[in-house]
């Protein structure tokens, strides 16, 4: 199963683009931070990953300001057919309500 399920604030985004389908892309930059146990060790995660979404997920995050905290859903997966570069493809997204762009967890 390839699932990702992640809190994090939108922190770049490209313009809004269209294939030559038609079908919206919008390519984005996400922050994600949160504490968490690894082998019984508490670990400070603080990290970056590039996203991208296609069609109404793309419109909805094309709507939203930066900073805005978010959790998405969607898989891992290689940029496009030729690139080795894995990436979030988000295929739902919603609001994280109460969260700040300092305080997601």
């Amino acid at each position: 199963m390839n699932r990702v399920v992640l809190n994090a604030v939108l922190v770049e985004r490209a313009a809004l683009r269209a294939t030559p389908a038609g079908v919206a892309v919008l390519e984005m930059q996400l922050q994600h931070r949160s504490e968490t146990v690894e082998a019984g060790v508490p670990r400070t995660l603080d990290f970056s990953v590039d996203a991208m979404a296609i069609g109404e997920a793309a419109r909805i995050l094309a709507a939203e300001s930066l900073g805005a905290a978010l959790r998405v859903t969607g898989f891992l997966a290689p940029r496009s057919q030729r690139s080795k570069r894995v990436v979030v493809h988000i295929t739902q997204v919603e609001r994280v309500p109460g969260e700040s762009a300092s305080g997601i967890r």
